[in-house]
């Protein structure tokens, strides 16, 4: 197993987020394609990981989907749920709390 696949199983909720958050609507492709130029190629999020998530956020209410005609194409789009903003952003500042303190616990500078 790849060794960001370990630690993507506990950051994916929050990853997509915030990606959400920083991006507005995106469908389901262009938030790997997102996450994979703004890591340089470092993470890579595959289907199966990211619409799963997708769904499980939505199901939670934290992210609300639409659907829209593209070219001829039905394509879905995501975005935060506003009356959801605050439970975001509490999520993305404990992950990146958590971070902060890994960094210090390996003596890595910040």
């Amino acid at each position: 197993m790849d060794s960001n696949k370990k630690f993507l199983n506990g950051t994916l909720n929050t990853i997509v987020l915030a990606l959400l958050k920083d991006n507005g609507k995106m469908y389901g492709y262009e938030i790997c394609q997102k996450a994979k130029t703004k890591t340089d190629n470092s993470i890579l999020l595959t289907e199966g990981a990211i619409y799963p998530t997708l769904h499980r956020l939505e199901k939670e209410g934290l992210i609300i989907s639409s659907k829209e005609k593209v070219n001829g194409r039905t394509r879905k789009y995501y975005s935060i749920n506003v009356s959801s903003i605050q439970e975001v952003n509490s999520q993305i500042h404990l992950l990146s709390q958590f971070t902060g303190h890994l960094r210090a616990l390996l003596n890595l500078s910040t």
